[in-house]
């Protein structure tokens, strides 16, 4: 499967509630005008304007009916122009304008042969008569045997349907049955001017069969029109959406799963905070003791109990002239961390426009556009972070570090995107972006996204401050004991990556399923708690290990802090293994090479957005103990 030249494997939703849609490109645009001309029979196509949705329409009016798509059942984002498809097409293809957002959601909307009059009913009104030859019949068995469906859109809402019909057994005697649906019955649901509902069915109908046809052969496509009287309101029409469903349903609030995940997070929010302030009081009480001693009795010519104090094993205070040296590779931390906060600030942001009502699901695209506008305005904020604090470490490559910084992430995705993009192409897919949206995205970023970078990196710098460590560092380096096993990096990463991973990882299964499915993620609230939930664990996880390794003398808690929490990524492209293999039916090279290079993407952000939150709670952290600490 996939390995058809017709029938490759699409691209997917490049742009996730709060994980896909930040895997574009690092441009910003709210919307445009985005079509795709496709040669018809008579001729190339141009692009037909076409009424927005939510209309009211008199007594007889057309609706206007688009074909959307087509594409496997069980591989979401392998998807094609209904028209790539031997059926029924105008003489003159003219396809609808679209948003940014839905060109990047694999729909090409194209003018189709249906007529439908408001509240006016057809009975087996005749489509259209085709004559197909055997690569056309080769080719409908081929989508039939697939599971292909199809995706209409009548007043900005979807309606889908099977192209065809098989049957086949797997007990004795073997049989396998193929047939496509040459009739379709169209329900629609009014409530005054306004079209509340629309679904098709095949029930009252036969299908075609394609197994003893042979070329060339005619066929006849015809269809019905019903119309249904409904209270529901306009306003709430959203709701029918949701309730009848085409593909399976995921989604649903399962407050278990987030009981669970909270008292979690409470146990473990109050274990740290109990032991750590127990066991810091208690550390603070011995070393102003010996420091307060050490003065005492300093008047002496013997040593000092203050001396002896600094020549044993004391855990985190001997090392408070080393543990605020600077790290190595500065600048790639600064870009880490503007990044990381530049993630932080978009995922909040996608949220709280979630929770505020802006993403409607019968707007195409919505989250997408979101997404790029606000990754492109939110570029001043890595720009700032990473610049800001590379001064504060003394760094003077201040240009170096903005174009690294601009380049830490749109770099790998532009790369990752343009091979999966590349072979979409090849395959025909409409998840494949035109030229003319590459380019765009392309301009705007450079255009929006880069300098917007820069600008808060000039700002970030020449705002910067002193580091203002509470500890002077000497100019020679303390020896570092070793160090026991358990408190390697590696168990700092498997706990740190752990912890945080099991409060989200029933979440998780949701937000994979609506990611690589085709429902809209409608569970703003519950999604905010555990985003809420991933932050507060990741915060305590990282200043119980830092603490830890302080304790034990290691003051290389800089990238330390980072990878530990950070490391939840790679538990989430751990579990994205089992999710494909295990609660997907995906299958396919090009499926795999598309579902595992965006996921790889996503963790990649997990990376940076938890590892920066990593490192500012431990820097906090580190402060307070040190800042309350009696020294010289």
């Amino acid at each position: 499967r996939g390995g058809s030249p017709r029938l490759g494997v699409g691209s997917g939703r490049a742009a996730l509630l709060m994980l896909t849609a930040l895997l574009l490109l690092g441009a910003g645009a709210t919307a445009a005008g985005a079509g795709e001309e496709e040669e018809g029979e008579a001729g190339a196509a141009a692009p037909a304007p076409a009424p927005a949705g939510g209309g009211r329409y008199a007594p007889g009016q057309e609706v206007p009916v688009y074909v959307n798509k087509v594409g496997p059942y069980h591989n979401p984002q392998e998807t094609y122009h209904y028209y790539s498809l031997p059926v029924c097409r105008p003489d003159r293809v003219r396809h609808r304008s679209l948003s940014l957002g839905e060109v990047l959601d694999g729909d090409r909307m194209a003018e189709s042969l249906y007529r439908i009059a408001f509240r006016k009913d057809h009975s087996r009104r005749e489509l259209c008569q085709l004559q197909l030859d055997a690569q056309q019949i080769d080719q409908l068995k081929e989508a039939v045997e697939e599971l292909y469906y199809f995706e209409f859109v009548l007043d900005d809402l979807p309606v889908r349907g099977f192209v065809g019909y098989l049957e086949e057994s797997t007990f004795l005697p073997h049989t396998h049955k193929v047939g496509l649906w040459t009739h379709l019955d169209f329900h629609l649901e009014y409530n005054g001017d306004r079209l509340i509902s629309a679904n098709v069915s095949m029930r009252e109908s036969k299908p075609q069969s394609l197994d003893e046809l042979r070329a060339p052969a005619a066929m006849t496509h015809t269809y019905s029109v019903r119309w249904h009287e409904t209270a529901l309101p306009y306003e709430r029409r959203q709701d029918r959406l949701r309730d009848a469903s085409f593909f399976p349903r995921s989604l649903e609030i399962h407050w278990l799963s987030i009981i669970n995940s909270m008292v979690l997070v409470f146990l473990l929010t109050g274990f740290v905070l109990v032991i750590l302030m127990r066991v810091l009081r208690n550390d603070f009480a011995r070393y102003n003791l010996e420091e307060d001693g050490g003065a005492a009795g300093s008047g002496g010519l013997g040593p000092s109990p203050r001396d002896d104090f600094e020549q044993a094993d004391n855990g985190w205070k001997i090392i408070h002239t080393d543990v605020f040296r600077f790290p190595p590779h500065k600048s790639l931390l600064c870009s880490v961390l503007g990044v990381g906060a530049q993630f932080l600030t978009l995922g909040t942001g996608i949220i709280i426009m979630a929770l505020l009502g802006m993403f409607n699901v019968h707007r195409h695209g919505a989250i997408n556009s979101a997404a790029i506008l606000l990754y492109a305005l939110t570029c001043c904020v890595s720009g700032y972070v990473a610049s800001n604090f590379y001064r504060k470490l003394g760094g003077h490559r201040w240009v170096w570090n903005i174009l690294l910084t601009s380049s830490l992430f749109s770099g790998p995705f532009f790369l990752t995107w343009s091979v999966i993009n590349t072979v979409h192409w090849a395959n025909g897919s409409t998840q494949a972006l035109p030229a003319t949206t590459v380019m765009l995205l392309l301009t705007v970023w450079l255009l929006v996204g880069f300098p917007l970078t820069v600008i808060g990196g000039i700002v970030g710098k020449n705002s910067a401050a002193g580091f203002d460590a509470p500890c002077r560092t000497k100019n020679i380096a303390r020896e570092i004991p070793p160090q026991p096993w358990y408190k390697g990096a590696l168990v700092h990463m498997t706990i740190g990556g752990f912890l945080p991973f099991s409060a989200i990882s029933v979440e998780l299964y949701y937000i994979f399923a609506t990611v690589w499915g085709r429902e809209q993620y409608t569970l703003y609230g519950i999604l905010f708690i555990v985003f809420a939930i991933l932050l507060s664990v990741s915060g305590c996880i990282s200043v119980a290990l830092t603490y830890f390794q302080l304790s034990g003398e290691d003051y290389r808690w800089w990238w330390r802090c980072i990878f530990s929490t950070g490391s939840t990524g790679l538990f989430m492209f751990l579990y994205s293994i089992f999710y494909y293999h295990r609660r997907s039916n995906m299958s396919g090279a090009l499926q795999t090479l598309e579902f595992f290079g965006y996921t790889f993407l996503t963790c990649y952000i997990f990376f940076l957005m938890l590892g920066s939150v990593s490192f500012f709670t431990s820097l906090q952290f580190i402060r307070y103990i040190y800042v309350n600490l009696k020294m010289d």
